[in-house]
């Protein structure tokens, strides 16, 4: 009798495999839901389209791109987290959605690693620190005498309380033993035109959104925070080079799915995209958005977002922000 029911229930185990597998081989075979908690044309919309129409290309089913904006990207990140553990319906998460809000806001319905498989990386986007054309100082040595010299009277912009451009600014406040004062407003485009009609003196950015004002000669940028110089910005130092050792800051955009997808569809949607950002056209593209392709095994993807959520817990928490 236990040899009757041991076979049945190694032949129910061998079935299981064989229809995960098969799901794989067959993925997708429907539309994919890509939200993006973003509002459309920035930076991040713009890398997830790119990847999109490429899938929907090559799988011939859509991938289809639903930005879904609000509460820090906390509206879309939920409707993932409740979907259909299956795999069809994606995130593009980056350190805002999956290690600050967990710590900023104090009543989310989700958990960053519980209830998400992380899936493929698409690029990390390198930020740079820009100032008003009159602000008297051309580098960051500069800049925090400046700063030393009337404490809290410099303002920086960022898109909003606990926002990436927003924490950067306690980072370096701490580092160069400065005060800043912070302006939140509705989107770091915003801050960074009000950076350039001097209502801020400066705001620390990802370089896609501003890298069109660099070049226009309508900001300054004084330092980037990758370890080496960017091609894009090739006269600009790094912040490292400007007297802040170790510090490093290139915050990564990739897809995350419901937590308890399929593994098989996971590995094979993780094969596809990293086959898909190794190449040219693409790279080139990314480049034009001032992001580099980074494409991740699934476990590095998990490992990332598990050292920033520790990382960021920190920063949010010296700086006294929270949101509920």
């Amino acid at each position: 009798m236990r040899t009757r029911q041991t076979v049945l229930l190694m032949a129910a185990a061998l079935g299981c495999t064989q229809a995960l597998g098969q799901g794989a081989a067959n993925y997708p075979a429907k539309s994919v839901r890509f939200i993006v908690p973003q509002a459309t044309g920035g930076a991040s919309d713009v890398l997830a389209r790119i990847v999109a129409q490429r899938l929907t290309e090559q799988w011939a089913q859509q991938v289809i791109v639903d930005n879904r904006v609000g509460a820090g990207g906390n509206i879309g990140t939920e409707m993932t987290a409740r979907a259909a553990p299956d795999g069809y319906t994606w995130v593009l998460g980056f350190p805002g959605t999956h290690a600050i809000n967990p710590a900023l806001y104090k009543n989310l319905s989700w958990d960053p690693e519980k209830n998400f498989a992380p899936v493929a990386n698409l690029a990390v986007v390198p930020y740079v620190i820009v100032a008003n054309n009159s602000l008297p100082a051309k580098n960051m040595q500069e800049l925090m005498t400046l700063a030393k010299a009337k404490p809290g009277e410099l303002r920086y912009g960022s898109g909003g309380n606990g926002t990436v451009n927003h924490l950067i600014g306690p980072m370096i406040a701490t580092a160069g033993g400065v005060k800043l004062t912070h302006v939140p407003y509705r989107g770091i485009a915003i801050a960074s035109t009000s950076v350039i009609s001097g209502e801020v003196q400066l705001a620390f950015s990802s370089v896609p959104t501003v890298i069109g004002h660099i070049r226009g000669g309508l900001l300054k940028p004084l330092a980037v925070t990758t370890v080496k110089r960017l091609d894009t910005l090739k006269d600009v130092p790094t912040m490292i080079e400007s007297g802040f050792p170790g510090f490093e800051l290139t915050p990564w955009f990739g897809i995350l799915t419901t937590g308890g997808s399929p593994v098989p569809v996971v590995q094979k949607i993780n094969a596809d995209i990293n086959k898909l950002l190794g190449q040219k056209d693409i790279a080139e593209k990314f480049a034009a958005q001032g992001a580099d392709p980074a494409p991740w095994s699934t476990d590095q993807f998990a490992k990332v977002i598990r050292a920033d959520i520790v990382k960021w817990a920190k920063v949010v928490k010296d700086s006294g922000a929270t949101l509920d």
